[in-house]
């Protein structure tokens, strides 16, 4: 149901995607990963009401222990109802609140805007775009049709440019938690079960799992991910398979190979 919120209680490095992690500077590695997964949940948001000290610790300007305060508190008192009771958190203060507000959300806060990627300093803005328009806040979210006709030049002024108003009008029309756009149907072959039920020649789906720089590695449905060689990715030479497949794309591929004693799957394709 939500799985950034289960994959952030894994250490990054144990997932196993990527070549040669284990040859840097690990220190360096687990700081650049750490990164990337504290960016991701802040794009994301984070439910304020759900999320698990684990999921907490990850946005910015919280850590460990102002997250484990932040549960103790919700224990206590029971759900925030908005994000300026954060201020009420044992060691939270302006600052801590000014870096994480934006990032944490309330599905059933009293100001609509609680749950939203706008900032509480940044609120006076849509409140002032829904009172130009003669409604409620309520009312502006979630409505294109009138966020578009918007002209962002309006509203910017010395408290906010061009980029933060158009990123406030971006997240009014789709506020919430969830930047993804709509999934692309995909299934594996139903006539695939193990290795045994592949033939050469076989055109199948697959998803890439994994790329290096001697090709890429496709999950078919079985135990074992098939392997395209960088030969066999392109018909043009290429040496940085990133430029012809990215991760976790949808392929289509046809076995060329298949050895059953060692497990292993060639692929090229189509």
């Amino acid at each position: 149901m939500d799985p950034l919120a289960e994959l952030v209680k894994i250490d990054p490095k144990s997932i196993g995607v990527g070549q040669y992690q284990h040859d840097v500077d690990q220190s360096k590695l687990k700081a650049s990963l750490d990164t990337v997964t504290e960016s991701c949940v802040n794009k994301v948001g984070v439910n304020l009401n759900t999320a698990s000290v684990y999921l907490l610790s990850y946005v910015s300007g919280i850590g460990s222990a102002l997250a484990k305060n932040i549960i103790d508190y919700r224990s206590e008192n029971g759900g925030f109802r908005s994000r300026k009771e954060l201020l009420k958190v044992p060691r939270l203060g302006s600052k801590a609140f000014e870096q994480c507000a934006g990032f944490l959300r309330i599905t059933d806060a009293n100001n609509p805007l609680d749950n939203s990627a706008v900032h509480p300093e940044s609120y006076f803005i849509a409140e002032k775009i829904a009172k130009d328009n003669g409604i409620d806040v309520k009312e502006i979210i979630g409505n294109s049709k009138l966020l578009d006709s918007i002209d962002p030049y309006k509203y910017v002024d010395g408290d906010a440019g061009l980029p933060t108003i158009t990123d406030i009008i971006s997240e009014l029309k789709k506020p919430g938690r969830d930047p993804r756009q709509a999934a692309k149907i995909f299934e594996f072959d139903p006539n695939v079960k193990n290795i045994d039920d592949l033939v050469i020649g076989m055109e199948l789906p697959g998803i890439i799992t994994n790329i290096t720089n001697f090709g890429a590695f496709v999950d078919l449905g079985l135990k074992q991910d098939g392997l395209i060689h960088v030969s066999k990715l392109s018909k043009k030479y290429v040496s940085d398979p990133t430029e012809i497949v990215k991760l976790y794309e949808h392929v289509r591929v046809r076995i060329i190979e298949i050895d059953k004693e060692r497990k292993r799957i060639n692929l090229e394709k189509i």
